[in-house]
């Protein structure tokens, strides 16, 4: 009973009550209207067969007279069919006719009306009922001429029947039709709440489940677990940062301690202390600096940065950042050259794409600036619909089965791990790329390393 009180009270099955009541009201207007037209067209039928009948008749007195008059209601009374006629003096006298009497006879009205009569020679029959019309002939006589319509009243007892009966089939049709769809209902939103109660309960790989129909249910949890895919891949990353964090941070901390506790036990002379000193302030910023990147990654990964959108123009980013690094490319020895196209315009918040860039070109000049003329190369133009942001080095490159790990956090390969990093630099660029709903790739560059920021353009520059 439960079950059945839980299907009346589903949006489902209100909505097919509602649907069933409207048609139900429409089929009334339709039916009823037909049923009135057809009482129409045949009134009007057997209408135009009195009119012509009285007409005739007339015109059979005006030549005969009463004697050619009522030997020619005789022999149409005599004939079958539904027809009545009778003729009466003006006092009401019966003269000639098949009918015995009729409430028309004491009329005054030559309309044509409904009327009850009965036949002659028809015994003790129930009053019949009829479409007539009473005219008065010269001389005084009264000629009264109609049809009966018993045939009139089945068809509407008839209509009637067949509209109690379809307005019936079609309620418990209606109401089976929506229990049913109701029931289908039912059971698909138990099937997603029962999924959505063993996601609460900690199974993120549980998704809802679909029929393939493509309705609507379809695609809500079509919606529902890509969200959950984005959950469980937020909290993946979470679980990785977290692993990262007490793998990566361990050792720098630990380090940071260690001196710091040698200094306060050691008789260190002043130059050796503040020597000691800086270097822990160096290992600290060095710290900041990842819990920075961490920060401005968890950031862009939650669309927190999403609200300080404008216009900006990628190519002139760019610019600044190769101006930025051109004197530390000096010292390095390499060349950092540019190729930028104007008009450049995305969507996008310019202090994260400036830093994406940074950490790109710096990547760039830390790891691929090698060779006899190591060179840098930071590129901006338009393809199709997108605007590509690349940054090429000719160092030794990324191995393509690595390309997509060494964006995750904290991720360094063998050769980089001798160098100064905290593997964070792709994964803030990624992070920043996916907020502007773009997406960051890394190429072959035969030799070396092509990392390609692709942001959607929204057009060329405004003047």
């Amino acid at each position: 009973m439960k079950t059945v009180g839980k299907l009346f009270r589903t949006t489902a099955f209100k909505l097919s009550v509602a649907y069933l009541v409207l048609f139900s009201l429409g089929a009334w207007v339709v039916l009823a209207t037909v049923g009135q037209r057809v009482e129409q067209v045949l009134d009007e039928e057997t209408a135009q067969t009195i009119d012509a009948e009285i007409a005739r008749l007339t015109e059979l007195y005006g030549e005969g007279g009463l004697r050619q008059l009522v030997a020619s209601v005789e022999r149409r009374a005599r004939a079958p069919g539904g027809s009545i006629f009778v003729v009466t003096t003006f006092a009401g006298e019966y003269i000639a006719g098949n009918i015995v009497a009729s409430p028309m006879l004491a009329a005054q009205t030559d309309m044509l009306d409904e009327t009850i009569y009965r036949r002659r020679g028809g015994g003790e029959e129930n009053p019949r009922h009829a479409l007539a019309k009473l005219v008065v002939l010269p001389g005084g006589f009264r000629l009264l001429v109609g049809h009966d319509i018993e045939d009139h009243r089945v068809l509407r007892r008839i209509l009637r029947q067949g509209f109690g009966a379809s307005l019936f089939w079609l309620a418990l049709i209606g109401t089976l039709g929506g229990l049913f769809v109701a029931y289908r209902m039912l059971e698909r939103v138990d099937a997603m709440s029962a999924s959505a109660r063993r996601i609460m309960a900690g199974d993120l790989d549980q998704r809802l489940e679909t029929t393939g129909a493509g309705d609507e249910l379809d695609h809500l949890a079509d919606n529902l677990n890509a969200m959950l895919a984005r959950i469980g891949q937020l909290m993946t990353g979470l679980r990785e940062v977290s692993d990262n964090i007490a793998h990566d941070l361990k050792t720098p901390l630990t380090r940071l301690r260690n001196r710091a506790e040698e200094i306060s036990r050691n008789d260190a002379s002043p130059q050796e202390t503040r020597a000691a000193l800086g270097a822990i302030i160096a290992e600290s910023d060095a710290l900041i600096r990842v819990f920075d990147a961490l920060l401005t990654i968890a950031r862009a990964e939650a669309g927190y940065s999403s609200d300080n959108m404008s216009d900006v123009d990628a190519g002139k980013i760019a610019a600044d950042i190769v101006e930025l690094y051109e004197p530390v490319a000096e010292e390095q020895g390499a060349r950092l050259r540019c190729a930028l196209e104007d008009g450049l315009i995305v969507r996008g918040n310019r202090e994260l794409l400036g830093q994406a860039l940074v950490n790109l070109v710096d990547n760039a000049l830390k790891y691929g600036a090698e060779g006899e003329t190591p060179s840098v190369l930071v590129s901006a133009r338009r393809v199709g619909g997108s605007i590509e942001i690349c940054v090429a080095d000719h160092g030794p490159g990324v191995p393509p089965q690595d390309r997509e790990r060494v964006i995750g956090r904290f991720v360094r390969l063998d050769n980089a791990r001798t160098r100064p990093g905290s593997g964070l630099g792709l994964s803030l660029a990624a992070a920043v790329a996916r907020l502007h709903h773009g997406s960051l790739r890394l190429e072959d560059n035969a030799p070396g390393l092509r990392v390609v920021v692709s942001l959607p353009s929204i057009g060329s520059a405004r003047g």
